[in-house]
């Protein structure tokens, strides 16, 4: 039961379902992308298949550049089917984020590794 136990937990670091019914995708330890310092993780809130919102967690980015990243990139997700958000992730070029090129880069490969996740163990 102990093994069973440890599983879960360690399951629960990269994804958790709120008593809401969204769920919770972390990328700390399943995305391994770099913006310009380090890596960029950020929590992904998803229900019923729709993207509630991106999170930017801790990073050593730049302030005033992450700043872009997190007024123009990450609220462009909001309210986005899980499909639609993934082929967003998926794009080379995002409009907003002129000058933040390694952290937006980094920040979708992020939420395309978070989308992929829940795909797969929701």
């Amino acid at each position: 039961m102990f093994v069973a136990f440890t599983v879960g937990a360690m399951a629960d670091n990269v994804m958790k379902k709120l008593d809401d019914g969204t769920y919770v995708v972390r990328t700390t330890t399943i995305c391994n992308a770099r913006g310009y310092r380090k890596a960029t993780p950020v929590d992904v809130y998803i229900k019923k298949g729709v993207v509630v919102k991106v999170v930017a967690l801790k990073n050593e980015e730049t302030v005033p550049y992450f700043k872009r990243v997190r007024q123009s990139l990450l609220p462009k997700y909001s309210n986005l089917k899980v499909s639609k958000a993934k082929k967003l992730a998926s794009k080379s070029v995002v409009d907003g984020c002129t000058g933040a090129t390694f952290s937006t880069s980094a920040v979708q490969k992020n939420i395309k590794a978070a989308l992929d996740y829940y795909e797969r163990h929701k």
